[in-house]
Order: C-alpha cells, then sequence, then structure tokens
C-alpha cells in the first residue's frame, strides 16, 4: 500500500465518521450495535455511490448488497426505524429490485409519513419505473419542507430521461 493510498483511507475514514447520512431524518449518539451496523452500512452506501460516478457499477453494486446486509440485521433489532427502512430502500433500489425497494419506502412511511429521505427516493423509484403521477405526489409531500429532497427530486422529475438518481 502506497503512502498516497494511505492518506486517502485516512482522509475518507476521517471525513465519513464527521458527516450525518444523506437522507437520515433522526441523529443519535449511543454506540449500540444497531447503530453501529446502520452507520457501517451508510459507509457503505456513500463508497459505492462514488464507484457509481465513477461508472464502476458492478462494484456499486456488490457494495450496496453489503451494506443492505448489514441494515437487515440492524432492522431485526430496530423494527421502528424509518432512517433503516429508507436505506433498506435505497440500496434494493440500486441493485434493480424496485418492487421490494417500494415495499421498504412504504413501510418506513408507515412509520414517519413526512420523512425526506424516504419521500424523494421514493419519488425517484417512481421517476424509475415511469409513475409520474406517484413521483409528482411525492414532489407534493416535500413541498413545503424547504428542504434540498424537494429540489433534488424536482430536478430529477424534470429531466426524465437523463439518469440523475
Amino acid at each position: 500500500m502506497t503512502m498516497k493510498n494511505l492518506l486517502v483511507i485516512v482522509f475518507t475514514l476521517l471525513l465519513s465518521s464527521s458527516l450525518m447520512a444523506a437522507g437520515s431524518d433522526s441523529s443519535s449518539g449511543s454506540s449500540s450495535d444497531k447503530e453501529s451496523l446502520y452507520e457501517d452500512a451508510v459507509k457503505l452506501v456513500k463508497r459505492a455511490g462514488k464507484l457509481e460516478k465513477k461508472d464502476k457499477t458492478d462494484k456499486a453494486k456488490k457494495l450496496y448488497s453489503q451494506a443492505f446486509n448489514k441494515l437487515e440485521k440492524a432492522y431485526k433489532s430496530d423494527k421502528k426505524n424509518p432512517d433503516i427502512l429508507n436505506y433498506m430502500g435505497f440500496t434494493t433500489r440500486k441493485t434493480g429490485n424496485f418492487e421490494k425497494a417500494e415495499k421498504f419506502y412504504l413501510e418506513g412511511l408507515s412509520l414517519k409519513p413526512n420523512h425526506n429521505g424516504i419521500n424523494e427516493y421514493l419519488g425517484e423509484l417512481y421517476v424509475q419505473t415511469n409513475r409520474m403521477d406517484k413521483a409528482n405526489e411525492r414532489l407534493e409531500v416535500l413541498k413545503s419542507c424547504n428542504c434540498k429532497e424537494y429540489g433534488e427530486l424536482e430536478l430529477i422529475i424534470k429531466t426524465k430521461g437523463s439518469k440523475v438518481y
């Protein structure tokens, strides 16, 4: 391992530990096993996203699958956490299982109907599956949130056809 690689790894670890999870509506300082599984999964999701941007889709899908496995374990001990369900939906959608992803998102919304991350990602799923009426419903839910999720989903709906999601 070169010094440069080591520095990149150290910097990535420091940066990722200081960032909150994207799409998360809650924050907690507890260090329980379920939260550490969740945090590990979020780190994998972020790494997968970076690989996707570099068109390394197969490697990204492997990381999304690994993240899902951790989230599944976290969910077993915390079935009332919409953030876990949000990422379960996200990772499942990213690996191509839209039907299963939709179930996770809807289950998360049953716990917290105004969850910004779930509403955005579910809207993205609806765009991907050509259900624009439902995507616009999710956008309407986000309309008054004054949040980045609204703008991101609005852009994806407007640019349907170009792969932004």
